[in-house]
């Protein structure tokens, strides 16, 4: 079956409802990333990578993150086309990096640096972080307005290992995305091994619960979207 891009990732709700939310969300995931990084104890894979790798380079991180999504979105466009390009494709590779580097400059004009670094203040700002980035990453995978290339790169890995189970071929992708870390001179806290572990399980989990709450602007849950475009 031929779906158009609309028909795939625009399949509920308004569409300037969805566009307004993924715009708010990614600037949210951003400003949340910016805590995790301050407070040193563990963020997702793909940003623990990407800040060694902004750092060794010598530029920005959200600098960086244009450029690599911009390698990875080639990728991804040369091997499925459209299939997984929406108006949250392009937020994800925009506004994230930017939203976590304003968030970061915010905090060193408002808060002391004994902030992030002294208990139990670290910790609470950690798990009120890891919250609002668990919660943000459930609301951009459900609106379903497209893929971040970094998220449907293991998708379309998975769609050519038909025979390993979705949650294998993505865990693995995020510890080859640590590897790289690892072999730049990055050493993750014990968090980025967790996060690498049960992030995905636990955004599928609060995906279920708001497609049950929020139908309106919340469709299927990853797993369900990649199993109807694996039948596409």
């Amino acid at each position: 079956m031929n779906a158009t891009l609309l028909q795939k990732f625009h399949v509920s709700g308004r569409f300037q409802t969805k566009a307004v939310a993924i715009i708010i969300t990614e600037i949210l995931t951003g400003i949340s990333i910016s805590l995790l990084i301050n407070v040193n104890m563990g963020t997702d894979p793909g940003t623990f990578t990407n800040v060694i790798l902004s750092e060794r380079l010598g530029i920005s991180f959200g600098n960086w993150m244009v450029m690599e999504n911009a390698v990875l979105f080639a990728i991804m466009f040369g091997v499925s086309r459209l299939r997984y390009v929406g108006l949250g494709t392009f937020a994800n590779m925009i506004l994230l990096g930017y939203s976590c580097d304003f968030g970061r400059f915010l905090w060193s004009i408002l808060l002391p640096d004994s902030v992030f670094t002294v208990s139990p203040m670290r910790e609470i700002i950690f798990a009120f972080a890891l919250a609002a980035l668990i919660l943000f990453c459930a609301i951009y995978m459900n609106l379903q307005m497209g893929l971040a290339p970094y998220d449907a790169l293991p998708f379309i890995i998975s769609n050519h290992l038909p025979h390993i189970p979705f949650y294998v071929v993505r865990m693995t992708w995020d510890f080859s995305i640590i590897g790289i870390g690892l072999l730049v001179g990055g050493v993750p806290p014990i968090g980025v091994v967790l996060m690498a572990l049960f992030l995905g399980p636990v955004v599928t989990i609060v995906g279920h619960w708001m497609a049950r709450r929020f139908p309106s602007i919340a469709g299927q849950t990853q797993d369900d979207a990649h199993r109807k475009l694996q039948a596409a």
